[in-house]
């Protein structure tokens, strides 16, 4: 079975010896779809392609050519990364009928070394959620725990993970997406800094904040994955010119350093008991084997859910405005005047969470109101990257919880959404400052709910981050 492998070396190395092929992995995880559809993961599934790829990867392997550094890999993607000629509809009704005319520039380098697509993953409509329930498909369910969500907005992303349907998963971050899912589900989830992959060909929610990540079983999975895909790109404006590096190669490197961890005591009275225990004995674990943790007090850390929301908004309000009914996607057919069609195709178009962070985008950008909230923010978010720079002049990184609370109850939180925005406390930083971020699985709840642990260093700082957390997650 392919549990066996604990990463994509070594899964590579049984293909080589011939001891499994391609295609019968691949019927494992089709297999495996096929059990766990009530989990409500997959919009579609390429079985016909991810087969004739997969035998002409294992004729690949027999005849001796050269391989891409992934091959092997299957991977799910989620419904915002652009993938040709295949559907796009990032889990809205606004996009229906729509398929994708390029591939993302993520999508193009994994699929460059050898990788196999299995399939298109579900998540929280234009990934504007953290539970996965905001999708014109449904909610996904917990694998853990089938009456609870997985998080999102890339939830179906960790669950195909988690659920082995495949051997990884393309995802979206924005403010936790990648990191709370993949806590919630038991796997290693990272988010690369800001510029460190490329944007082109997501579908765009915030684009100040969007970066694409990975789910993955090892740490070094993850890595491999970062360094074939990050790297300059002439499609995306934003894309930082800093060296990529063998960032594979630096978990095999045992670095320990100097870490920070946030001192959770003014924030115990929200968060559920079971993740402050485990927060700290895996705090006192790690001390124990070995590496210099110090707390710290992070007194801006309250301002930064507001500020997080002011902009995402904004920019939301502003990169939805293309979805008019009239270029591609829904069309109000009924409508007989052009304002009733912008209004009928935006009403029916959008879910409810999507209209909300419309009207509030909307809202901060409008005359009297863009100095008192959206620019103020952004203020915010200059003084909370200016104290993380101070941080990690002190330290090599810095550890704190992925959420304050464990998975809810499927529906249970869907008339309150600032309980769900408020859950985001601990992962919207690493967003707003455009640092690497990554979630370790740390143990479970006593009933078998995963929990994990946040790992964040000074933004380009990858390798050590990676370094870090393949040490910590063996612990």
């Amino acid at each position: 079975m392919v549990e066996e492998y604990i990463d994509i070396s070594q899964l590579q190395e049984a293909l080589r010896s011939g001891q499994i092929t391609v295609v019968e992995l691949l019927d494992q995880y089709l297999e495996k779809i096929d059990q766990t559809r009530h989990l409500n993961q997959y919009i579609e599934v390429y079985t016909d392609e991810a087969r004739a790829d997969a035998i002409e990867l294992d004729y690949k392997i027999k005849s001796n050519q050269p391989l891409g550094k992934l091959f092997g890999m299957i991977l799910s993607h989620k419904d915002i990364i652009s993938y040709k000629d295949h559907a796009l509809s990032a889990s809205s009704n606004i996009l229906s009928g729509y398929t994708a005319l390029y591939n993302a520039t993520v999508m193009e380098r994994v699929l460059a070394e050898d990788a196999i697509i299995i399939g298109r993953v579900q998540c929280d409509e234009f990934a504007m959620g953290s539970s996965n329930e905001n999708s014109k498909y449904g909610p996904v369910k917990n694998p853990f725990d089938e009456s609870r969500i997985p998080g999102g907005s890339s939830g179906a992303s960790a669950t195909s993970v988690a659920s082995g349907t495949c051997w990884a998963s393309i995802g979206t971050d924005t403010g936790g997406s990648v990191r709370q899912p993949a806590a919630f589900c038991g796997l290693i989830g990272l988010k690369p800094s800001y510029g460190r992959i490329s944007r082109h060909g997501l579908i765009a929610y915030a684009s100040s904040f969007d970066q694409a990540g990975f789910f993955t079983r090892s740490v070094f999975d993850a890595a491999l994955l970062l360094e074939v895909t990050a790297g300059k790109d002439e499609f995306d404006a934003s894309m930082s010119s800093q060296a990529t590096e063998a960032y594979s190669q630096a978990t095999m490197v045992a670095f320990k350093g100097k870490l920070a961890y946030l001192d959770i005591e003014h924030f115990r009275l929200s968060m559920d008991r079971t993740i402050v225990d485990n927060y700290h004995k895996t705090v006192e674990k790690w001390k124990s084997a070995g590496y210099d943790l110090t707390p710290v007090t992070l007194d801006w850390l309250d301002y930064v859910i507001p500020a997080y929301y002011v902009m995402t908004t904004a920019e939301a309000s502003s990169n939805l405005s293309r979805y008019d009914g009239i270029r591609y996607g829904y069309r109000a057919e009924d409508a007989t005047t052009m304002d009733q069609l912008y209004k009928l195709s935006r009403t029916r178009g959008f879910g409810t969470e999507v209209k909300r962070r419309i009207l509030l985008g909307t809202y901060v950008l409008s005359a009297g109101f863009y100095d008192a909230y959206y620019q103020k923010a952004q203020q915010v978010r200059r003084l909370v990257k200016n104290n993380l720079d101070v941080l990690f002049d002190q330290f090599d990184g810095l550890v704190l919880p992925i959420s304050p609370v464990l998975p809810w109850k499927i529906g249970e939180k869907m008339d309150d959404p600032v309980s769900v925005y408020l859950a985001d406390i601990f992962t919207v930083m690493a967003n707003v400052a455009g640092l690497p971020a990554i979630s370790i699985p740390t143990g479970k709840d006593k009933n078998g709910l995963p929990i994990g642990t946040q790992l964040a260093t000074r933004q380009w700082e990858e390798k050590k981050l990676l370094s870090l957390a393949r040490g910590l997650s063996l612990l």
